[in-house]
């Protein structure tokens, strides 16, 4: 018979994926948790899908904590490593929404244990007596812990539906207005308060806070035309269309949050020890 662990692989590598905003960490926590599914009694287990996910989920927090300090002491502003995936991962709106560049980077602002309650009950629909089990917390507990975390991703990220072609649509419009490299063209495509976020991790130039407003943003991102040779490509990131930029011999990912036709963030990733993983698309699932 086919192992558990390799049959709900894709799965439980988007459950670590969204705990911990890191494909490469991600892939760690797989193998410490296959390492501890051999020396399991497999024919004691009567879910095994349900067993898999919990141990994913202890060594996703392990790994979460562990992270802390690094992540305080990151250069600049932590972005999500981003994904490249198939287009049809946007169809399953839930999934595409779960694991877009916006909504990792709003997790990252919850502690360890609320991450991991909301992922598994918001996105998972894992029973709360599940999730107690997998977190070391009692039920109701879990209950409170989900509240609280849905409370503070919503205040952060309304959840605004955007079709997949609408998506297309923006970006494409975004990237003819980079490469007119027109300062009108690109306030036309963004929202007054856009803001640009980049994250070079101290490796590569990036401004290392947000940058606020269309006005500001617009003559930051056509100055940069204007002196560096561009390219772009376009494909898709974490369930979105996106692109990947060339500026001079500086290679990096762009996507975008949309709101009401237009874009309100652009996140910028040129770190290079998070663009490793762009030539095979991820399989995830939910």
């Amino acid at each position: 018979m086919t192992d558990p662990f390799v049959v709900h692989r894709n799965l439980l590598f988007t459950v670590a994926y969204e705990m911990l905003g890191s494909a490469a960490d991600a892939e760690d926590v797989l193998q410490e948790s296959w390492l501890r599914w051999a020396d399991v009694d497999q024919s004691q287990i009567n879910e095994p899908r349900a067993y898999l996910v919990r141990i994913v989920t202890r060594q996703a927090l392990n790994r979460l904590r562990t992270l802390a300090r690094r992540r305080e002491d990151y250069i600049g502003e932590w972005l999500p490593e981003p994904l490249l995936t198939t287009p049809d991962v946007a169809d399953d709106v839930e999934l595409a929404d779960s694991v877009s560049i916006a909504m990792l980077t709003v997790l990252e602002t919850l502690g360890p244990t609320e991450r991991a309650v909301f992922v598994l009950r918001e996105v998972f629909e894992l029973p709360y007596g599940e999730i107690a089990e997998a977190t070391g917390k009692s039920p109701a507990a879990v209950r409170q812990i989900a509240k609280r975390a849905r409370e503070h991703v919503a205040a952060k990220r309304p959840r605004v539906q955007v079709s997949k072609s609408e998506q297309q649509t923006v970006v494409e419009r975004f990237q003819k207005a980079l490469r007119t490299g027109q300062v009108q063209e690109l306030l036309e495509v963004m929202a007054p308060d856009v803001v640009l976020v980049s994250d070079g991790g101290g490796v590569v130039t990036a401004a290392r806070v947000p940058i606020h407003g269309a006005q500001v943003v617009a003559k930051l991102l056509a100055r940069a035309y204007q002196v560096n040779d561009i390219t772009m490509a376009p494909l898709w990131l974490n369930g979105a269309p996106a692109f990947r930029i060339q500026v001079g011999e500086q290679f990096g990912t762009v996507s975008v949050e949309i709101e009401n036709g237009r874009i309100s963030r652009i996140f910028a990733i040129v770190n290079p020890h998070k663009l490793t993983r762009l030539d095979e698309a991820s399989e995830l699932a939910r």
